[in-house]
């Protein structure tokens, strides 16, 4: 399959050409447009557990859409939030991602949610990571624009900005404000980061744009 971006950095889309018989996995709900020789059905990843944890506790789909081109075709895919789309080439390497980030992978990439740490749960921004590992393309959209930091030593990132990190990076959860704050506001908690490797930190946060949003909404 070969992947083209479209659009970067504000309203991103991605082309996914597809010769006969490849197949892909997207977010439900990502499609644009396809070929008309490109068949789509759904498919849960790793189990009902597996699919119910990256629903309901990683902010991603229950129940994936599987995309197979039965002749050559083009699959368009974009995120629901403006921003920007970054397509990265795994080479039996892994990569972890904050919620809602994933967007589309070829089958040679493994997807496993996995428990983000107890405190996360009260930072709006979701309970769960997302570990991909294996050899493919990984296909990932961002809330505004991506910037990339390679980190010796020591990092500071908001938790609602942080967008995907190496696994040779160890990271701690932590507020920035006292107790009650932290746990009642959903506001102030940070992930310091440790060692050598590269981060991915998007401009905008889905959560403050959210809370600005609401007084707009009022009738």
């Amino acid at each position: 399959m070969k992947v083209s971006i479209n659009g970067n950095p504000d309203s991103a889309e991605a082309i996914v050409d597809l010769f006969a018989g490849e197949t892909f996995l997207a977010e439900s709900g990502a499609m644009t447009r396809m070929s008309p020789s490109v068949q789509i059905k759904p498919r849960m990843t790793g189990g009902i557990l597996s699919s119910l944890g990256r629903k309901f506790l990683g902010g991603e789909s229950f129940v994936m859409a599987e995309y197979t081109a039965k002749q050559p075709g083009e699959v368009g895919i974009a995120n629901t939030t403006p921003g920007t789309i970054i397509h990265r080439e795994l080479k039996n390497e892994s990569l972890t991602l904050s919620a809602g980030a994933f967007l589309a992978c070829s089958t040679g990439v493994q997807l496993k949610t996995r428990s983000h740490g107890f405190r996360q749960i009260f930072s709006g921004s979701g309970a769960f990571v997302l570990d991909c590992s294996g050899t493919g393309d990984l296909i990932l959209g961002a809330f505004g624009s991506i910037i990339e930091k390679q980190i010796e030593g020591n990092f500071t990132v908001d938790t609602g900005h942080v967008f995907a990190w190496e696994p040779t990076l160890d990271y701690k959860i932590r507020g920035m404000g006292n107790l009650k704050s932290t746990l009642l506001s959903g506001e102030g908690l940070v992930m310091d980061f440790s060692g050598r490797g590269k981060i991915w930190v998007q401009t905008r946060n889905i959560n403050g744009f959210s809370h600005w949003l609401v007084p707009f909404c009022r009738g």
